[in-house]
């Protein structure tokens, strides 16, 4: 049989230990800083040992606090997850994925429809996500541009991202070799300035060209791109659907890797969930075809 001390004393402790404070553990777990510390004091009693030392400023763990605070934070983080998976099976299935907006826009989006025919009973969910957000703790997974070091998640290459300028079919015309360039005016994205250099630099061409347009995002570049207004640097696979459609050209063909990838990125705790599992399998598959 087991042994075990009162769980809300367990519960007090654990998060005062985190936050070496009976005020923040208080506010955690939505009680009074007395609660937490006559919670605390019985569980010491019940143990026999301390697990603080009080002094007026802060709370230091003892040996005894230490070690159980390092048993007991894991123990703890399991049971929620455990709890979450099976309330998670017993309602709707939803799927939370963070995403960049152009990456959602211009490919994932307009893919779902035969997602949601797989899996009809999988809600996808998107949110804000993309190469500078940190992986939220509300999401199932994510989708990020990046080298594949995420810590201690999970991450599977999906796409290599390539480089190739891209424009209106009208414009293309007057686009026979690189240094036609010169003539025209380049879209930059800001957060990825080093986009033309790289390309230019592959092809030949030291420098971009001083004239030039400068926007937030991918997608407003490749918006202007397609409107007329210059020369994007386009990235795949944000580019795939327009070249296919005829809304985009690509002048030249020279294609430069960007050096990054996009990557399906996931909590190892969450990487066996069904819904997890049913998108993952759907969308490398997606990637396959492209």
């Amino acid at each position: 049989m087991r042994q075990l001390p009162s769980l809300n004393g367990v519960k007090a402790f654990e998060s005062a230990a985190r936050f070496e404070s009976f005020a923040n553990a208080a506010e955690e777990l939505n009680v009074t800083p007395a609660a937490i510390s006559r919670l605390v004091r019985l569980l010491e009693q019940s143990l026999g040992t301390t697990l603080f030392e009080r002094t007026p400023n802060r709370l230091i763990l003892t040996a005894a606090g230490r070690r159980y605070r390092d048993g007991l934070t894991p123990a703890l983080d399991q049971i929620a997850a455990v709890t979450e998976q099976v309330a998670a099976a017993a309602g709707p299935r939803v799927l939370t994925v963070g995403v960049g907006p152009t990456f959602a826009i211009r490919w994932l989006i307009p893919r779902l429809p035969e997602f949601a025919s797989i899996a009809p009973d999988v809600e996808v969910r998107l949110t804000t996500g993309g190469a500078t957000a940190s992986f939220g703790a509300d999401w199932s997974c994510g989708i990020s541009l990046g080298d594949g070091r995420w810590g201690d998640l999970k991450a599977e290459e999906m796409i290599r991202a390539e480089l190739t300028p891209v424009c209106a079919p009208q414009l293309a015309r007057n686009l026979l070799h690189p240094r036609d360039l010169a003539g025209v005016r380049l879209l930059h994205v800001g957060h990825a300035s080093d986009d033309w250099t790289r390309w230019l630099a592959a092809v030949g061409m030291a420098a971009p060209p001083a004239s030039g347009l400068t926007v937030a995002y991918y997608g407003q570049a490749l918006q202007a791109a397609a409107d007329g207004t210059g020369v994007a640097m386009g990235i795949r696979p944000y580019i795939d659907d327009d070249l296919t459609a005829g809304r985009l050209v690509a002048p030249f063909k020279q294609s430069v890797p960007k050096g990054h990838s996009w990557y399906l990125i996931v909590r190892p705790d969450r990487a066996t969930d069904p819904s997890f599992q049913a998108f993952r399998s759907w969308i490398m598959r997606a990637v396959a075809l492209r």
